[in-house]
C-alpha cells in the first residue's frame, strides 16, 4: 500500500479519541439551552422596562428600531457578555459567499491613566465598519469604494461564542454599501419578509382577521453531511480544496444493501453529533433530529421551525459547529452537494411556512380544506407563485456543485414543479370544475398484528422526488444545495408569494369594492388560478424519462445547469418583481447574477487544475511505475522462455490507459487556457469544453485505480474512506 494510505490507516487504527467531552446527565437540554443567548429573559432582567419594551416591539412586531435604547441594550450586553468570559464581540454577516463573515474587536479601552476599562457604546453596537470591497460584489465596490457597514439585527439575538482562551460576543448583522446597497443575504432576505407581511396581511384582513399584525416566514432546515476520518481527508488534496474528490472509482459495496439510512449510528460520530447539539443548545438553536442518511458515512441533522432570518443564521451556525467540532473526534466533516461521484450526495431540505405572530400557520389545511376558503387561498397563491416564477426558483439553487446532484436518482430534478398530494390535487380538481364539496379522508390503518395500535393514516402519500412538496401543513423546498446559505431560496420564494398574494388580494378587493360578496370573489379567483396554474403539479415520480418529456409539453422550464438556470435572476419580470416589492435593485440583482457566474467559473477552473495537478504528480507516476514493472515482468518471463500471454495483455492494457490518461491531461490543460471573454461566454466554455473533459479525465483515471496494485496507488480510496471508521 503507498505510504500516504498506509499512514492514513495505521493513524485510524490506533488512534483514541476522546468521546466523553459533554454530559447530559450533568446538565438537563433543557437547562443548556440558550445559556449562551442573549434572549428575551436575560433582556427583561437586565434592561430598563421602558427599553426591554421597546426592543420587544421591534423583535415582534416588526416595529422600527428606536436608536434611542440603543446605548442601554450595548450597556447590558457588554456586562453580560464579559460575565460570559468575553473579551471580544464581533458584527457576524452573510456577504455574497457561501460563508459567514467576522471581525473581532476587544472590549478594551485605555483610561488614559495607564490602565483600561471595558466599553460598548450604543453606535459599536448599532454600525460596525468592515471593508466592503474585499467581499464579491457584482461590481456594487470597486477596490478604491472600500467603505461598507454592518447594520444591527436585533430580532436575531446575540450570542456568546465559546473558545478554550476565552468567548466571543456575536452580534448578527447585516452589511451594506456606503451608497445603501445590499451586498449581503440577510438585508434582501428582511425586505423580503417584510413585503410578504404586507401582503398576507392584506389577504388576513378581507377574512376578518383584524388583530394580527405581522406575518412571519417560518423555516426549518434539514442539513445532510458526511463525515469521514480526517486521515483520509487530509490523504486527499481534493477534498481539502475542492470539498469534493476528483478521482475515486465507486467501492463495490456503496449503498446498494439499503443498509445505511436509519441504522444504527457509529459510537464515534454520535460523540461527534451530541458536541455540536450542546453547543448548538446553548446558543439557542432548537436541533431536533439526528440521523444516517442514505449513503454510507452520510448524515443528517434538522431544527425546529424559526422566523426565517433567524433560521438562516442558525442554519449557517449549524454548518460552522459540524465543521469545527469534527476534527476534535479526528473526524472532517464535508458539505459539498457530492464529496463522492456515484454515491448519494447532500442537500438542504428547507421547510418553509407563513404564520402571524400568533403562531397561527396560514397553510394549515385544517381538517375539511375543501370549505377553509382562507387556506385555499393562501394555496393556489403558493401555485401561481410557484409556476410564474419556477425560473427564479431554480436560479436560487443554482451552483457548480449542485450540478451533480440536481436530477440524478437521489434528489429533486432540475425541473420545478409541485406536488400536493392526493387530497389537495382532488380539492383543486373539483374547484376547477365548479367547486370543492368534499375533502378525500386516510382513513385508519390496520397494521394485522394485535399487540400495534391502528393509526391514523393521511390522505396521501410523500414524494421524494418532488422539487418543492407540500408536506401536511408547509411546503419543503428540496433542491436547496448541501453547502448553501438558505436565504436566497427564502427570498426568491418569499418574493414569487409576495407576488401571488398581492395579485389574488387586489383581485379580492376590487370584486368586493364593486359589491360582490367575499365567498362568489374567492370562488372566482380559485377556479381562475388553478386553470392558469395547474401546470405546476406533478405528483408523480420526478426521476423518471417519462416526465422530462412531459413536464416539456407542459411548457415547464428545463434548465438543466447553473449557466442555463442563472439568466432567470435577471428575467425583465424577476427584476420588475423584485423592484416593485423593494426586496432588491434592478443593480443589486445583476450584482448577484455576476457574482454567481463569475463563482460557478472559479469553481470549476480551481476543479480542473487540480486535476491537472493530481493526475500528473500522483495517479500518472503511479501508472508509470506499475507499466514499468509489468514491462520488466513480461521482458523477463520471455527471456526464461516462459508465457507471458495474460502479462502482455495486462501490460497492452495498462499501455492504452496511460496513453489515453496522458493525452486527456494535455487536453485538459489546454482547455483551462481559455481566454478571457464574457463572464456569460467563460461560463458556457467551462460548461461545454472543460467539464467534459474533466469527466473524461476521471473515468480513465478511475480505470487505472482498479488495474493499478493497491500498494502503488496513492490516494485513499471509496472503500477506505466511506467504511474505515
Amino acid at each position: 500500500m503507498s505510504s500516504v494510505r498506509q499512514e492514513a490507516i495505521r493513524s485510524i487504527a490506533s488512534a483514541r479519541h476522546q468521546l466523553n467531552r459533554v454530559d447530559f446527565k450533568k446538565t438537563h437540554i433543557k437547562d443548556l439551552f440558550g445559556v449562551n443567548v442573549f434572549s428575551e429573559e436575560v433582556q427583561r432582567q437586565r434592561l430598563p422596562k421602558p427599553v426591554f419594551k421597546a426592543l420587544q416591539k421591534t423583535i415582534k412586531l416588526g416595529a422600527p428600531l428606536d436608536a434611542s435604547i440603543a446605548d442601554a441594550v450595548a450597556s447590558a450586553m457588554k456586562d453580560w457578555a464579559i460575565e460570559k468570559g468575553a473579551t471580544h464581540y464581533t458584527h457576524l454577516f452573510q456577504p455574497m459567499t457561501w460563508i459567514t463573515a467576522e471581525k473581532h474587536d476587544s472590549f478594551l479601552s485605555p483610561d488614559g491613566a495607564g490602565g483600561a476599562m471595558a466599553e460598548f457604546s450604543g453606535k459599536e453596537l448599532i454600525k460596525g465598519e468592515p471593508d466592503a470591497s474585499s467581499f464579491p460584489s457584482g461590481g456594487l465596490r470597486a477596490t478604491f469604494e472600500a467603505r461598507g457597514y454592518t447594520a444591527w439585527d436585533p430580532t436575531s439575538p446575540a450570542y456568546i461564542m465559546e473558545n478554550p482562551n476565552g468567548s466571543t460576543l456575536v452580534i448578527p448583522t447585516a452589511f451594506l454599501s456606503w451608497t445603501g446597497e445590499a451586498l449581503d443575504k440577510k438585508t434582501p432576505l428582511l425586505r423580503s419578509m417584510d413585503a410578504l407581511s404586507v401582503q398576507a396581511l392584506r389577504v388576513l384582513r378581507l377574512f376578518g382577521n383584524k388583530e394580527a399584525v405581522k406575518v412571519f416566514t417560518t423555516v426549518g432546515p434539514e442539513q445532510e453531511y458526511f463525515l469521514i476520518d480526517k486521515a483520509f481527508y487530509y490523504s486527499r488534496p481534493d477534498l481539502v480544496t475542492c470539498g469534493r474528490t476528483l478521482f475515486g472509482c465507486p467501492p463495490p459495496k456503496g449503498q446498494e444493501m439499503e443498509d445505511q439510512y436509519f441504522g444504527s449510528i457509529p459510537e464515534r460520530v454520535l460523540a461527534c453529533m451530541m458536541e455540536v447539539e450542546d453547543e448548538l443548545y446553548k446558543c439557542g438553536v432548537p436541533v431536533k433530529t439526528r440521523h444516517n442518511e442514505v449513503a454510507p458515512s452520510q448524515y443528517e441533522i434538522a431544527p425546529l421551525f424559526e422566523s426565517a432570518n433567524v433560521a438562516t443564521d442558525h442554519q449557517m451556525m449549524t454548518m460552522e459547529t459540524l465543521k469545527r467540532v469534527a476534527p476534535k473526534y479526528g473526524l472532517a466533516c464535508l458539505m459539498h452537494e457530492k464529496p463522492f461521484a456515484g454515491v448519494n450526495g447532500s442537500g438542504k431540505h428547507v421547510n418553509w411556512s407563513i404564520a402571524d405572530e400568533f403562531g397561527n400557520n396560514l397553510l394549515n389545511p385544517g381538517e375539511t380544506p375543501h370549505d377553509n376558503i382562507q387556506f385555499l387561498v393562501f394555496c393556489v397563491a403558493m401555485l401561481r407563485a410557484v409556476n410564474r416564477f419556477q425560473g427564479l426558483l431554480r436560479a436560487s439553487i443554482a451552483s457548480a456543485g449542485n450540478d451533480h446532484r440536481l436530477g440524478a436518482n437521489e434528489a429533486p430534478p432540475a425541473i420545478i414543479s409541485m406536488f400536493l398530494g392526493d387530497m389537495l390535487t382532488d380539492v383543486l380538481d373539483q374547484i376547477e370544475q365548479g367547486g370543492a364539496r368534499s375533502t378525500k379522508k386516510g382513513g385508519v390503518l390496520d397494521t394485522g398484528a394485535s399487540v400495534l395500535p391502528k393509526l391514523p393514516r393521511d390522505a396521501g402519500d410523500r414524494n421524494r422526488t418532488s422539487p418543492f412538496a407540500f408536506t401536511g401543513n408547509k411546503f419543503e423546498f428540496r433542491a436547496v444545495s448541501a453547502g448553501q446559505s438558505i436565504a436566497f431560496p427564502i427570498i426568491a420564494l418569499n418574493v414569487a408569494v409576495t407576488e401571488a398574494l398581492d395579485h389574488v388580494a387586489t383581485e379580492l378587493e376590487q370584486a368586493i369594492g364593486k359589491g360582490e360578496p367575499l365567498e362568489h370573489a374567492v370562488s372566482a379567483v380559485l377556479v381562475r388560478l388553478v386553470k392558469e396554474n395547474k401546470r405546476i403539479i406533478f405528483n408523480g415520480n420526478g426521476y423518471s424519462d417519462e416526465w422530462k418529456a412531459e413536464a416539456t409539453g407542459r411548457g415547464l422550464l428545463s434548465l438543466r445547469d447553473t449557466p442555463d438556470a442563472l439568466p432567470q435572476l435577471i428575467a425583465p419580470e424577476v427584476v420588475a418583481t423584485f423592484e416593485r416589492y423593494k426586496v432588491l435593485t434592478e443593480r443589486e440583482l445583476r450584482a448577484r447574477y455576476d457574482v454567481n457566474v463569475e463563482a460557478y467559473t472559479k469553481t470549476i477552473n480551481v476543479e480542473g487544475q487540480l486535476m491537472v495537478l493530481i493526475a500528473n504528480r500522483y495517479l500518472l507516476p503511479a501508472a508509470l511505475e506499475y507499466q514499468t514493472q509489468l514491462a520488466a515482468n513480461v521482458a523477463a518471463v520471455k527471456a526464461a522462455g516462459g508465457s507471458t500471454a495474460g502479462a502482455s495483455k495486462t501490460l497492452a492494457t495498462v499501455c492504452t490507459l496511460v496513453d489515453r490518461f496522458r493525452d486527456q491531461i494535455d487536453a485538459l490543460a489546454h482547455a483551462l487556457e481559455h481566454g478571457n471573454g464574457s463572464p456569460e461566454g467563460h461560463a458556457r466554455h467551462m460548461r461545454d469544453d472543460v467539464i467534459p473533459r474533466m469527466q473524461a479525465l476521471r473515468d480513465t483515471g478511475d480505470q487505472l485505480e482498479v488495474v493499478v496494485p493497491s500498494a502503488q496507488w496513492p490516494l485513499p480510496s471509496y472503500r477506505e474512506m466511506l467504511f474505515v471508521k
